[in-house]
């Protein structure tokens, strides 16, 4: 099965840099990456070009202008130039471990979406691997626990495997889930008409996509314990406009639709 990962980036070519590294040593190699670009300048476009000329599997770079937070609007175009089957969905400062296509195409399922969790690095540390190119894609337990006792990561407990019959539990749970981490078949993307753009600046358009997902009868697998990713510190993004997203999430939880009120449709 073709499988697309969409990373989201924006002016920030040395954590793009290192993600793209993380995806160049995957295990499972039978995928393409779209850098979904809310508006990178030239450096970042340079920087793909770099590794589009080196790397064993298809990348391409989807921009579009610069005119705030409008990652529901990147994320779309980037669905519409994919016919892959099935969609990752990532940011271009969560580097993968080495696993993380291939667990994610071992969990994928018809009927359901998968949600994963991530390991959040402390700002001194993301300044090190960054200015250091230190390949944290490759560690195992024993770096990530001494990492872990340092002061350098929150947490390990992500790196614990999961019994795959566990992951059932929460078919409807939509809190939680968010775009660093998640999957999901592009049909039923395209069901839903993808993520609902009247959502501008940051925060809430995944909680939105997940629970028209969830209204539209694809169900939430938990794909935590199984594909987490290692999230690079960065200063908090601007959340003016949070407040009038979450009233917008909840007119939705209390809607009954299923589409974006503007969305994929305008693309396909």
């Amino acid at each position: 099965m073709k499988i697309a990962v969409i990373i989201t980036t924006y002016n920030r070519p040395d954590a793009l840099g290192a993600v793209l590294e993380g995806y160049l040593a995957q295990d499972d190699r039978d995928f393409e990456i779209l850098v979904a670009d809310d508006g990178s300048t030239e450096e970042t476009k340079r920087l793909i070009e770099k590794y589009r000329d080196m790397a064993p599997l298809p990348i391409r770079h989807v921009w579009q202008e610069d005119a705030g937070f409008r990652a529901a609007r990147i994320r779309n175009l980037a669905i519409a130039a994919t016919d892959a089957a099935y969609v990752i969905f990532t940011d271009g400062d969560c580097v993968p471990g080495k696993h993380f296509v291939a667990s994610h195409r071992k969990l994928l399922e018809p009927g359901y979406f998968l949600s994963g969790n991530r390991i959040l690095l402390s700002e001194a540390f993301t300044k090190k691997v960054l200015s250091e190119h230190i390949p944290i894609h490759e560690w195992g337990m024993i770096e990530w626990a001494l990492a872990r006792l340092s002061g350098n990561i929150n947490r390990t407990l992500p790196l614990v495997s999961l019994p795959d019959c566990c992951r059932k539990g929460s078919p409807n749970k939509w809190e939680g889930a968010k775009t660093c981490n998640l999957s999901a078949f592009r049909e039923d993307l395209i069901e839903v008409g993808g993520f609902d753009e009247s959502y501008t600046g940051w925060g809430l358009e995944d909680s939105d996509l997940v629970i028209r997902l969830i209204r539209a009868s694809i169900k939430h697998k938990n794909a935590r314990f199984s594909c987490p990713v290692f999230h690079l510190w960065h200063p908090e993004n601007d959340r003016s406009r949070l407040e009038e997203n979450r009233k917008k999430l909840e007119s939705i939880l209390g809607a009954v639709h299923i589409r974006a009120s503007l969305g994929l449709d305008q693309y396909l």
